[in-house]
């Protein structure tokens, strides 16, 4: 089973979209195996996008994601990274598919709502960045033989 970090940024809990974004990834199947509300460091923010340093959107993007409270998760299952991305759609919502998050939610490419990792390794490093090991359950639900063979 993969494991994914999913971000619910800050216009998505301010736009009050947190249950309905939570809700898009569990009708798909994904088992949520970490969740908190928190509000994001400096540091953490710097961190967590340092791949974008020096990029003139890299201080605004800091600014952005320490604003206000987001919502992180982990989320597992088969292809868990490949089917989060696609259920979030494209960075810019323009070229989002209808139906996915971004697609139905969102206008602009800095204000998407959501944050996926976009590989198994980043989705690695992402969920130590956000979550203790001791913070992530590992369970059995009932219904998991009607999701996946």
């Amino acid at each position: 089973m993969e494991r994914t970090l999913l971000l619910a940024k800050p216009d998505a809990v301010q736009r009050g979209l947190v249950g309905e974004i939570i809700s898009r990834f569990e009708r798909r199947g994904l088992q949520i195996v970490g969740l908190k509300l928190l509000a994001i460091s400096t540091q953490l923010a710097k961190e967590h996008y340092r791949e974008h340093v020096g990029k003139p959107f890299f201080k605004p993007l800091v600014e952005y994601i320490t604003a206000t409270p987001v919502v992180a998760m982990v989320v597992e299952g088969p292809n868990a990274v490949e089917l989060c991305r696609a259920t979030i759609g494209a960075t810019n919502p323009v070229a989002a598919t209808p139906g996915s998050i971004r697609g139905d939610l969102s206008m602009q490419v800095g204000r998407n709502l959501v944050h996926g990792s976009d590989s198994v390794k980043s989705a690695k490093r992402e969920v130590k960045l956000f979550f203790k090991t001791s913070e992530l359950l590992t369970y059995k639900r009932a219904t998991q033989r009607w999701i996946t063979e």
